[in-house]
């Protein structure tokens, strides 16, 4: 179980909210996004305490934690880095077309500057001109990556653009798999890693919520040639960001960085099956989770090689 896993990161970045409030341009298309409007001082303090407690109980556990703060109050959903970049083994790395136009403020060129400095990087594929012609792809939300077995899963959406999704995939050498999917009330999911989550050794799916069944028994099908354990999960529990997890190395082994909600949904079954392969690592995140996302969002996975005489890791300012 302690073995390295192209699946599981062991470092990642994050970017703690600043000013954090529920981002108004996102509400149209995202359901699991609360509708109360909520602002102001205590709620952005609520969001920044819970992500430095997030921040340190993923330390504590041996996850290292490259860690941004948040620049304004005009990138609401900055602490989702996971929309706009991703990093690939070979030293690639990805910048995405978004969808509304406040995250497009979200891409740091600091960021990936500072992954040049940390990890080797041979390039920097930039599809975020494709927001031009209104074709997004907004990163490992729109995605779910398997790296290991090299498929992209992808729920079809207005911010998963075929065409955008081929480039990426021809790119990266990954096979698209899309299909369509929604939630329990019948609206459309708006990202892929709210319905599933692929770890080395199972996958967590949302499969009753995929809406053509063909395309459905495809998608099961795939996940178990690749022998993993999977476990099916309801459309409540994908309501409670159950399918919004991610794989991670820790020091003593792999963790499923999940939230207390999404864990609390789980039945003790299925929490049984997971802790056969992974440890599940339950974090309390309830005020940024009425931004619409959860655990995996906030957590970029660096799948890049450290270069040899990189320094400890650090804040930034």
């Amino acid at each position: 179980m302690i073995r390295p896993s192209v699946q599981a990161p062991a470092a990642i970045v994050m970017v703690r909210p600043y000013g954090f409030k529920v981002n108004t341009e996102t509400a149209q298309d995202n359901a699991f996004q609360s509708h109360i409007g909520a602002a102001g001082p205590d709620i952005a303090r609520r969001a920044y305490e819970e992500h430095s407690a997030m921040v340190a109980e993923l330390e504590h556990h041996g996850v290292t934690v490259h860690l941004f703060e948040g620049e304004n109050t005009d990138t609401p959903d900055c602490v989702f880095p996971n929309n706009w970049f991703s990093t690939h083994a070979g030293g690639h790395v990805a910048l995405y077309p978004m969808k509304a136009e406040n995250r497009r403020l979200e891409r740091r060129p600091d960021i990936i500057e500072f992954l040049k400095t940390r990890y080797r990087v041979q390039d920097v594929i930039d599809y975020s001109g494709l927001e031009m012609d209104g074709l997004y792809l907004e990163g490992t939300g729109a995605m779910v990556l398997d790296h290991i077995e090299r498929v992209a899963y992808a729920v079809g959406s207005d911010r998963t653009n075929p065409i955008a999704l081929e480039r990426f995939c021809t790119h990266f050498n990954f096979e698209p798999l899309v299909f369509p999917a929604t939630d329990g009330n019948g609206v459309s999911i708006y990202h892929t890693n709210v319905l599933m989550c692929i770890g080395t050794d199972f996958a967590l799916l949302g499969a009753e919520l995929i809406t053509d069944s063909a395309r459905r028994h495809h998608v099961i099908a795939r996940l178990k040639a690749s022998g993993r354990e999977i476990i099916n999960l309801s459309a409540a529990q994908i309501a409670a960001f159950a399918g919004n997890a991610i794989e991670v190395q820790g020091a003593d082994g792999r963790l499923l960085a999940l939230s207390q909600t999404a864990y609390d949904a789980l039945t003790t079954d299925q929490i049984a099956r997971l802790e056969q392969v992974v440890s599940p690592i339950p974090l309390s995140v309830p005020t940024i989770e009425m931004a619409g996302g959860s655990v995996r969002c906030m957590i970029a996975g660096i799948h890049l090689t450290p270069r040899g005489s990189a320094a400890p890791p650090q804040a930034l300012a």
